[in-house]
């Protein structure tokens, strides 16, 4: 890695100051997403690993809104998801992976949601971890999102996604090529 990416991806003490007392406030305001965890052990993880602070920083500035969704007992890191209300406004408009993207002839959307979180450090939500999501709050009523998508059915030129409507998550597909103002993609970080 150059020297100009390294940089890129380091927080000043100033963003890491702002983006964990964010992250805590947000920790305080929805507790019912994370009963049982105290705020301080988040903390002490976060401070640990500038890398992660900067992922979490990115999912924040695309408006992902991260907070902590579990504890992986068995490895001891804290699980975060993007929670905003609706998908995350700075990841819209994109298809599905790299492959999709290469294969529009016209009208190609900027990115693909692999692309990006690769680019963030973070992976999609699963559709099992987005209905996790789901069981934490009313998400994507208005919005949808891209979920990893099983290997068999991207061969064959397709993508899954979900949302929330009439009070059920429901998971759909599309061409991987496709890209709509309205969807974007959640994604999962370890810490």
């Amino acid at each position: 890695m150059n020297d100009i990416n390294s940089n890129q991806m380091e927080l000043s003490e100033e963003q890491c100051e702002e983006l964990i007392s964010t992250l805590k406030a947000r920790f305080e305001k929805n507790m019912n997403r994370h009963k049982g965890l105290e705020w301080a052990n988040v903390q002490a993880k976060l401070e640990a690993t500038s890398e992660k602070l900067w992922s979490l920083n990115e999912m924040e500035r695309t408006g992902g809104e991260p907070d902590v969704v579990g504890l992986d007992k068995k490895t001891g890191e804290y699980i975060f998801y993007d929670c905003s209300a609706e998908t995350p406004k700075g990841r819209r408009s994109v298809c599905y992976d790299h492959e999709a993207l290469e294969a529009r002839k016209e009208h190609k959307p900027e990115d693909s949601a692999i692309n990006m979180a690769a680019d963030m450090g973070i992976e999609l939500l699963t559709e099992e971890q987005y209905r996790e999501l789901q069981k934490l709050g009313n998400f994507d009523l208005k919005t949808s999102s891209w979920v990893v998508t099983p290997a068999d059915i991207r061969k064959l030129g397709g993508a899954l996604f979900c949302d929330r409507r009439y009070g059920n998550v429901f998971l759909y597909h599309n061409g991987a090529e496709s890209y709509y103002a309205a969807r974007a993609f959640r994604g999962s970080l370890r810490v």
